[in-house]
């Protein structure tokens, strides 16, 4: 089941991005962005987030999520426990269709060069890589230059 988040889904919302954003992230962005990536920042950011986030549930617990700004698919992680199961191919689903129901005719989001599975994940599911380039990600001194590959898929 597909659901806005709530802020009660804070904590595992926080859980799910940390352990996700290491998978993908440890070894193909910049130290400096790693350093910056503490558990605790999982923590901070995500309750911020809420307003931004639709969630999967399974059973009673939450499975993954999907946070989505304008166009941009700006995080897609599912739980270790529920990866495999097509969470993460409802998610994106979810992610495209907030997208067009904003008005968008494409959406588009940043994956890390290195991040080979979740390249893979993308591709099969339609989207279609345009190339590297630098994404901007923010950082309490401003903004830090990540290597990744723009994806976009037309809505």
């Amino acid at each position: 089941m597909l659901r806005p988040a709530e802020d009660a889904d804070a904590e595992a919302v926080a859980a799910i991005w940390y352990a996700g954003w290491g998978d993908g992230h440890l070894g193909n962005v910049p130290d400096e962005l790693v350093a910056i990536r503490t558990k605790e920042s999982f923590w901070e950011r995500a309750p911020q987030r809420i307003g931004d986030t639709t969630v999967a549930v399974v059973g009673d617990e939450v499975a993954g999520f999907v946070m989505v700004v304008n166009d941009e698919v700006e995080q897609v992680y599912v739980s270790g426990e529920h990866r495999g199961s097509g969470v993460a191919g409802i998610l994106i689903g979810e992610a495209e269709r907030q997208v067009e129901a904003a008005g968008y005719d494409a959406a588009w989001l940043a994956v890390a060069t290195g991040n080979a599975r979740a390249r893979r994940f993308y591709e099969r599911s339609g989207w279609i890589d345009e190339g590297p380039f630098d994404y901007p990600a923010s950082v309490e001194t401003g903004t830090l230059a990540v290597p990744c590959h723009r994806y976009v898929k037309p809505v």
